[in-house]
């Protein structure tokens, strides 16, 4: 990786990161659903022109259905689960459980499409939900309000949902260009969470910072976020822009502690440390040393 895609990754990591920082800013004051339609709305608002720029509409609307499909599962449905949580969880702790997403991928794979999974995968597999367990435990503990185990589901069936999209758009949505798929479950999501923010809109006015929140929600942490992971991927492929994977929780802790004051406890750190060594484990960047040798002896 060049020094300048090592400046995008990290960006975007810090981008990603935020959005936990802005959606526990921002739950509280708008409400979960009317949070995350402005989210997605504002994100459509900047890539749907992009998308129509690149010519790329028609292919967007020959592909809505499972466009929209994924505008559920990889958009709505996990946005909404890690903004509930952002009521009860700080922000660090729901970037790490949201690191077991690709556990929930290996999974997946393995039970409804039987990929194969070796030892060294299966082994990460069991590592990482042994940190998501230690992290949940330990969430009682960081809770700022709210039941924690109910925000505790709610950040797991977001990260599910992140570890079955893959599956769904490789096998649907293979073809399509990857700003299409982007842009379309943007405003997929958007029509599906409009009409009951409207019906969930706060009754008292929302302050000025309240706005700031959400529009660097909508712009940076997803619009903008995407331009970028697309411009990543572009030019280094898609298994290294997975790096971003590991990055996530590191700036979204910081972030926390830095702009909110949240705690860094010793048990939250270890947690996020195994999760991210059973992530890069079951995801194979990481082999054991005899399935090393094996590889290179193949070649």
């Amino acid at each position: 990786m060049r020094s300048a895609d090592v400046a995008e990754l990290l960006a975007l990591a810090a981008l990603w990161g935020a959005a936990f920082l802005f959606l526990r800013m921002g739950a509280g004051a708008f409400g979960p659903v009317a949070l995350i339609a402005v989210r997605v709305g504002g994100a459509a608002l900047l890539l749907v022109p992009l998308v129509a720029w690149r010519g790329q509409l028609r292919a967007m609307a020959r592909n809505a259905g499972p466009i929209f499909v994924v505008g559920m599962t990889n958009t709505a449905l996990p946005f909404l689960g890690f903004a509930y949580a952002a009521l009860s969880f700080t922000s660090g702790l729901s970037a790490i459980l949201n690191a077991s997403s690709p556990l929930f991928a290996a999974l997946i794979g393995r039970a409804l499409f039987a990929e194969r999974l070796d030892r060294g995968r299966i082994a990460g597999i069991v590592i990482g939900f042994a940190g998501v367990l230690l992290v949940a435990w330990h969430g009682a503990d960081v809770k700022t309000g709210g039941s924690p185990w109910l925000a505790c589901a709610a950040c797991l069936g977001a990260a599910c949902c992140y570890g079955w999209s893959p599956h769904y758009m490789r096998r649907r949505l293979k073809d399509v260009p990857p700003l299409a798929v982007a842009g379309g479950s943007q405003l997929a999501a958007t029509l599906v969470t409009l009409p009951p923010a409207l019906l969930l809109w706060p009754s008292t006015p929302l302050p000025a910072h309240a706005w700031a929140t959400a529009a660097a929600l909508a712009f940076g942490c997803t619009g903008i976020a995407y331009i970028l992971y697309f411009r990543l991927v572009a030019h280094v492929g898609g298994a290294n822009a997975i790096a971003v994977t590991f990055l996530i929780p590191a700036f979204a802790i910081a972030w926390g502690w830095l702009f909110l004051d949240e705690r860094v406890t010793a048990a939250l750190v270890v947690g996020c440390v195994v999760i991210l060594l059973g992530t890069a484990l079951a995801t194979g960047l990481l082999r054991p040393p005899a399935k090393r040798r094996a590889v290179a002896a193949q070649g």
